[in-house]
């Protein structure tokens, strides 16, 4: 029987071309979805998100710079026959599916042109370091008969893995009812809309697998409601997608019409005692691509046509946003605001996230005094990107706020802090200290960092440099687009999430 020979430099070389392409170009399928659900939003908060994710994934595709500042965990799914050799003439020996995959991180995270966050850790009950290249990659593979060499690769945000749910029910357990009891105590932190991944059947472990490889799945809901379910999967992926939808938690949170652009259904056999069934939700920095190698050289990647962005806007238009500076900002003029109000501030903010935030109270448990004066500041959730060119900074979009809510009593009621901006909903503990303070949480769209960091005009290092990207700076901006998502009365824009304690 004949054998396929493909080179491992060919192999290297698309997985790190691939990367590369999937972190400034989304999926059409996807593009084509978020338009759909911008055309039919009716809640002015989410269809200006939706209208700022699209106005995003156009700049990203043009200046070829993520999507995201959360450029995500490589991950590699390979297909691969049984009759297929990797040739690899110049090294000792043939390098491990793992150790392609790796170089292929390596180069692709670090292309100087294009470089990307470094967000994966190593020793992680110990020190957290960052391995700088974002290896290791994930890697899965699937040996199958024939010849066959596919493989798939994704880079997988933080945000919709950390919404992850697993649970094993009763055979006689409703799936749907389940996963909808699930969809409200997710809350935002995993940027919808999306698609959702739904694993049933084979095993614990298999279930979670099969929910995150189903979200690589097309998006084609559409061509499902015009035709009807035509068996047990189909109809569960559309009472799911009607019934997600019909839950009001739209685009970011923000209360609107479409929360999920699919729903992907993935099953294996399993003990007729068992029913693991996991969610695994993919966010709007959707971002994977499939080929297919043949020996004959590494794949090629088109650019998506630019018409696919026909009608969306080159730039953010005027959205009508009260434009604030947060130089000197009051308590007084906080108290104008209103939760769903939409501002464009400008002025000087500074950043921290989780570890800057953990280094600073681990100061103040020593009585010394922190590295920079929150007083009167405002704080910005953001690890942002390395910038390139000219770039002040690179894609620097918001992270999830929750993470930081325990930090919120001491930042807000001992140290100053007035104002902070990031993404999702905040837990009770963060908004007692936000009413308490008289402060407020902003928030503007995740998913979104190329545009955003279009309204940032400097950055200054701080402080905690050995961090990296999780040092904190200064950044000075220009009407950067936020809604309040919680006032200083403790209202909130975050309605539809079933809140716990940070």
């Amino acid at each position: 029987m004949s054998t396929l020979t493909i080179a491992a430099n060919d192999i290297i070389d698309s997985i790190a071309d691939a990367l590369q392409f999937v972190s400034h170009h989304h999926p059409v399928d996807f593009i084509e979805a978020l338009k759909r659900a911008y055309a039919r939003e009716t809640k002015a908060p989410a269809r200006a998100a939706l209208q700022q994710l699209l106005i995003n994934s156009r700049q990203s595709a043009f200046a070829q710079r993520p999507v995201c500042q959360d450029t995500g965990v490589a991950h590699v799914y390979f297909r691969v026959g049984m009759d297929v050799r990797i040739s690899a003439p110049d090294e000792p020996c043939t390098p491990s599916f793992q150790t392609m995959a790796n170089r292929a991180t390596a180069r692709a995270y670090c292309f100087p042109q294009n470089k990307l966050r470094a967000s994966m850790i190593e020793d992680p009950l110990g020190a957290r370091r960052d391995t700088h290249d974002n290896t290791p990659a994930v890697v899965h593979v699937e040996l199958v008969e024939g010849q066959t060499f596919e493989v798939t690769v994704a880079a997988k945000g933080g945000g919709g893995d950390v919404k992850a749910r697993y649970a094993m029910l009763n055979p006689s357990d409703s799936i749907a009812d389940w996963v909808i009891s699930q969809i409200p105590t997710m809350g935002a932190g995993w940027c919808p809309p999306g698609a959702i991944g739904i694993g049933v059947g084979g095993s614990p472990e298999q279930a979670m697998f099969l929910a995150k490889r189903a979200v690589l799945n097309p998006i084609d809901i559409e061509e499902l409601i015009a035709r009807d379910p035509s068996n047990p999967t189909e109809a569960l992926r559309l009472e799911l997608y009607e019934r997600i939808n019909e839950l009001g938690i739209g685009a970011q949170g923000l209360g609107g019409d479409t929360t999920v652009l699919d729903v992907k259904v993935e099953s294996l056999p399993s003990h007729a005692a068992l029913k693991p069934v996991a969610i695994l939700p993919n966010c709007a920095a959707t971002r994977f691509i499939k080929f297919t190698l043949d020996g004959k050289g590494p794949a090629q990647f088109e650019p998506t046509p630019m018409s696919v962005w026909d009608d969306i806007p080159d730039t953010l238009p005027n959205t009508g946003g009260r434009r604030v500076s947060l130089d000197g900002i009051t308590k007084e003029e906080i108290a104008t605001w209103q939760a769903g109000d939409t501002l464009l501030v400008s002025g000087r903010i500074l950043t921290a996230r989780d570890a800057a935030h953990k280094r600073m109270a681990d100061t103040l448990a020593r009585n010394e005094p922190l590295p920079v004066d929150l007083t009167g500041r405002t704080l910005f959730y953001v690890g942002p990107v390395d910038p390139v060119g000219d770039e002040v900074v690179g894609p620097a979009g918001p992270t999830t706020s929750t993470r930081m809510d325990k930090f919120m009593p001491q930042l807000m009621g001992e140290c100053g802090l007035l104002v902070t901006i990031g993404k999702a909903e905040r837990t009770p503990i963060a908004m007692d200290a936000i009413k308490a303070a008289g402060g407020a949480y902003l928030m503007t769209t995740g998913g979104a960092a190329y545009l955003v960091s279009k309204s940032i005009r400097s950055a200054k290092l701080l402080a905690y440099e050995d961090l990296g990207m999780e040092a904190i700076y200064e950044f000075e901006v220009v009407d950067m687009p936020v809604v309040v998502a919680v006032d200083a009365s403790g209202t909130t824009v975050y309605r539809h999430f079933h809140l716990v304690e940070a």
